[in-house]
Order: structure tokens, then C-alpha cells, then sequence
């Protein structure tokens, strides 16, 4: 399964992008053995529009241009669910597993998704009731996606 980061807001050079950069290098080193294609990471531009349901609206079409037919979606949000490493690891492989060619995993801008996007995705995560920096977000995708894929493989990085 391909596995697709869309992201609203560029992410600049410096030590967060370093780490972010090398978790989802070793996720794309690891993934392929137990079937997850890392395929990149998507930015798109903030949206510029006067109010927050305009802003989402917008940045919600642009994901909606990167969406392949039969693309599982699935929302970073500090109101989603709180899954553990062996939860969200488990319902990747699930996916996997199903047969989904595609699995798009979306960073909002500042305001969040759109309820459009909400209402598709299959699944709706987040990393704590805490608001963090899109730049904290992508570190901690990354290495749970690493993470994700040595617990599909067994691998010793995660100890539970």
C-alpha cells in the first residue's frame, strides 16, 4: 500500500525537518518489507481566504486533488481518536491487508480540516488533546509511521 503525506504549509529548513526527514526515510527503507510504500510528502500552500471555514474549504479541495480513487484518508486532528502505536499500526495493517491500493494521511493548516474531509475519512487521529506545531507534527508522523512498520514486522524498535 502507498502511503502519501498531504500536508498544508511548507516546511522549512532547520532541525525539525532534519528529524522529520529521517524518520520518514527510515519509514521508507522499512516500510516495503511488510507491504507499505512510502510515496513522499504532498505541501500545499496556506490557504489565503478571509475566514476559517474558507481557509479549510480551500485547503480541503486541494487534498480532495490528491485523493486516487479508492484512497483510504486519514485525518491528523488534536480532536480525533488517541490510538496507540499498536492500534494505529494495527489499522494500517488492516487497510494493507484489505486491499487498499493507497492510504493518504493529511496534516490541516491552522484551522484544521474541513468537515467534507472529515466525514470521508476513515480514520480521524490525533497525538494528544494538545495543540502542536505543524513542524512537531510531521517529526511525530514520521517516526510513528516508522514505527508502525517494525511493529508489523516484529522488529525490537518499539518495546511495549
Amino acid at each position: 500500500m502507498k502511503i502519501i503525506v498531504h500536508a498544508v504549509g511548507r516546511m522549512k529548513a532547520g532541525p525539525e525537518r532534519e528529524l522529520a526527514d529521517r524518520y520518514f526515510d527510515r519509514f521508507g527503507k522499512s516500510g516495503p518489507a511488510v507491504g507499505l510504500d512510502f510515496a513522499g510528502i504532498v505541501e500545499t500552500p496556506e490557504s489565503r481566504a478571509q475566514t476559517a471555514t474558507e481557509r479549510k474549504r480551500e485547503e480541503g479541495r486541494a487534498l480532495q486533488g490528491q485523493l486516487q480513487a479508492g484512497a483510504a484518508l486519514m485525518l491528523l486532528d488534536e480532536r480525533g481518536r488517541a490510538f496507540t502505536s499498536e492500534e494505529l499500526a494495527g489499522r494500517i495493517g488492516l487497510m494493507r491487508d484489505d486491499g487498499r491500493k493507497a492510504l493518504v494521511v493529511a496534516i490541516g493548516g491552522a484551522d484544521g480540516h474541513d468537515q467534507s474531509l472529515r466525514d470521508q475519512a476513515e480514520l480521524v487521529v490525533s497525538f494528544g488533546a494538545l495543540t502542536w506545531p505543524h513542524q512537531l507534527v510531521r517529526v511525530m508522523l514520521g517516526e510513528q509511521l516508522y514505527r508502525a512498520a517494525t511493529i508489523l514486522s516484529g522488529h525490537p524498535y518499539h518495546r511495549s
